[in-house]
């Protein structure tokens, strides 16, 4: 599948992260397929959060690390949430066994870890990968409980890359087209914009 779109945001906090799940959610629509990738305390879960209540779902948006799959029925008209997390999903045999494909003309489906996986589940996907300076690549053990106590705050950097024509075009609070800056050594490589 040919990549149509190749964004990155900078998000200060927390708070800029969830409302990017916000700004997405107006976006997304029943059949999406949104992969998130990162490491662990990246904001992955904290941007699906941001997802859920911009789809108005029901129920508090979770990592669901150890029920791997958890369905957020929507409040009113909108789609519902389907939240994976893929971690400890290790073949395509374990995808195929949760049936995502049967729920996801209905759904919003988000998975965390799916890289490698998922891909296959949807025509058109969009790819989000997190990265945070302080993320727990090489922890120690310390060090990986205090960037979790820290979840809240620390600047994370988004990229955006939409594939299939779904995503031809696509645009976000504060995003910058990745192409387009690394062809111009001009362009700023910093964008520290609050969304929300």
């Amino acid at each position: 599948m040919t990549r149509t779109s190749h964004l990155t945001i900078d998000l200060p906090d927390a708070d800029a992260t969830r409302a990017l799940g916000r700004a997405l959610a107006d976006l997304l629509r029943a059949g999406d397929l949104v992969m998130l990738t990162g490491d662990l305390g990246a904001g992955k879960t904290t941007l699906t959060q941001g997802i859920g209540a911009g789809l108005d779902v029901r129920g508090q948006v979770a990592s669901p690390t150890f029920v791997i799959a958890r369905v957020h029925p929507p409040l009113g008209d909108g789609p519902a949430l389907v939240h994976v997390d893929a971690y400890r999903l290790g073949s395509l045999d374990e995808v195929d066994a949760l049936d995502l494909d049967a729920s996801l003309d209905e759904s919003v489906t988000v998975v965390e870890w799916g890289r490698g996986l998922v891909e296959s589940i949807a025509r058109d996907r969009l790819e989000l990968t997190l990265s945070r300076p302080r993320g727990a690549a090489g922890a120690t053990q310390d060090e990986l409980a205090a960037i979790l106590d820290d979840a809240e705050s620390g600047t994370r950097r988004l990229t955006v890359e939409g594939f299939g024509e779904r995503w031809a075009g696509l645009e976000l609070p504060g995003a910058i087209d990745a192409d387009d800056a690394a062809q111009d050594p001009a362009a700023p490589t910093d964008r520290h914009e609050s969304v929300g």
